[in-house]
């Protein structure tokens, strides 16, 4: 009886609903990743882990780069137009047109500039042929972009949750593979054709659905939404591809100004840390950024914010905290021989309470497209991070670079907070005056 009273409440709560799909797809990916990164450790070693956090940045900011940053604006208008065909095949017409055009400068980059890019990430340029074959994926990174911005906005956690199991499954065999026959070079390889897969994933579970929302014939330019999206590109070029050129830079400045060993350890937690967070990332772009979009009063956005907070913070806070406390074993098992990493888990952990906490308001930004607000908040935090790390990393070495974590995002609730209050107190006045 008291299972079915559980049941009945998951069913009619779709944060919840979405929660639980997104736990089992976490849960799987998070053994699998485990087994990987271990792997990882005890083959190419600490040198190692922190290359592959240089290509993943790369990748993340290709990810930004290729699509004109405008994943967001396809969530937000799929989520809005979509019993509208006829706006949604001018948002998605330019959409395309944002999608070629950012193609084509990031693979123009990538090919012509491998050499530099190549010294800059790795200190030499043993991997030109990596940035070469990242240059020729670019077209399948953009396409990837716009298909689970469609997903995301027509909220279909369930195919999004067996595209994100099946990719990651694909991928992890190719790294797994690539890694036993060619080492170092096979995982870099195999990192940077993992859009391809997720691509041809997407395709054969979400095609039919696809067919039906998404037109590429008669692309045209639409002056509106090409404004519309480029707040989006902005938005993303802040949080996206800034985000990870400053990851690299302080990935290189710990490996110059201590050693690349515990470049490699920051990285490890790094990769321990986006592990659990990207199970929230699916909630916002699934759940949050479509309910906000849909928001206009004060109290309602207040009511829906304590809701997702009591959802999902105690979840979140339980699994941190058990981290935490098996933080010693879960570096003998994943990390062998990474110690020295031990340190970093309290404030990597804190920040990232503090950041979801932070987040979920941030997202009104988003859906509302509070340009000024993202911008000017961004800029604070990513350049608190980055002058916090850069002083840190002298007097407390690589703790400090998460140690600076933790207080950036402190700083940054309390300015996401500000901005949004001030945003429904002007909102009130004006209905007031009319």
């Amino acid at each position: 009886m008291a299972f079915k009273k559980i049941l009945s409440y998951f069913k009619q709560h779709t944060l919840l609903k979405i929660t639980s799909l997104n736990s089992i797809v976490i849960g799987i990916r998070l053994v699998i990743s485990f087994f990987i990164q271990n792997l990882l450790a005890e083959t190419i070693g600490a040198v190692g882990i922190a290359k592959v956090g240089q290509i993943r940045s790369v990748l993340a900011m290709l990810t930004s780069a290729s699509s004109f940053g405008i994943f967001n604006g396809i969530v937000k208008y799929t989520a809005e137009l979509k019993d509208e065909k006829e706006e949604l095949q001018k948002m998605f017409s330019m959409a395309f047109l944002f999608l070629l055009l950012g193609t084509i400068v990031s693979a123009f980059t990538l090919f012509v500039f491998a050499k530099n890019i190549s010294v800059y990430l790795f200190g030499d340029n043993s991997y030109i042929s990596v940035i070469k074959i990242l240059a020729f994926i670019v077209p399948a990174v953009a396409l990837t972009v716009l298909f689970k911005g469609v997903l995301n906005g027509l909220t279909a956690y369930k195919k999004y949750a067996k595209i994100e199991l099946v990719s990651y499954l694909l991928s992890s065999i190719l790294l797994i593979v690539s890694l036993l026959k060619f080492s170092l070079f096979g995982v870099l390889i195999a990192i940077a054709i993992t859009p391809l897969l997720q691509l041809l994933v997407i395709v054969f579970v979400f095609g039919k659905t696809l067919k039906q929302h998404i037109n590429f014939k008669g692309v045209k330019w639409n002056t509106p939404f090409a404004k519309a999206l480029l707040t989006f590109t902005i938005m993303s070029v802040m949080s996206t591809v800034l985000l990870n050129y400053i990851e690299i830079d302080i990935r290189a400045q710990i490996a110059s100004r201590i050693n690349e060993a515990e470049a490699g350890y920051w990285t490890a937690m790094l990769f321990i840390s986006k592990n659990y967070m990207v199970f929230s990332t699916g909630l916002f772009t699934l759940y949050v950024m479509p309910k906000f979009a849909g928001i206009h009063e004060g109290k309602a956005f207040k009511n829906q914010v304590i809701y997702i907070y009591k959802t999902l913070l105690p979840l979140f806070g339980l699994g941190m905290l058990l981290i935490y406390l098996f933080r010693n074993f879960l570096i003998a098992i994943i990390y062998p021989g990474f110690e020295a990493m031990e340190p970093l888990f309290k404030w990597q952990l804190l920040g990232d309470f503090v950041k979801l906490i932070a987040v979920v308001l941030s997202y009104q930004f988003i859906a509302k497209k509070m340009l000024v607000s993202f911008v000017i908040s961004e800029i604070v935090s990513l350049g608190l991070f980055y002058f916090l790390s850069i002083y840190l990393v002298e007097l407390y070495g690589t703790e400090g670079v998460a140690m600076s974590h933790l207080y950036r995002y402190f700083v940054y609730l309390i300015v996401v907070t500000i901005a949004i209050w001030y945003h429904f107190k002007t909102r009130t006045n004006l209905k007031t005056e009319d």
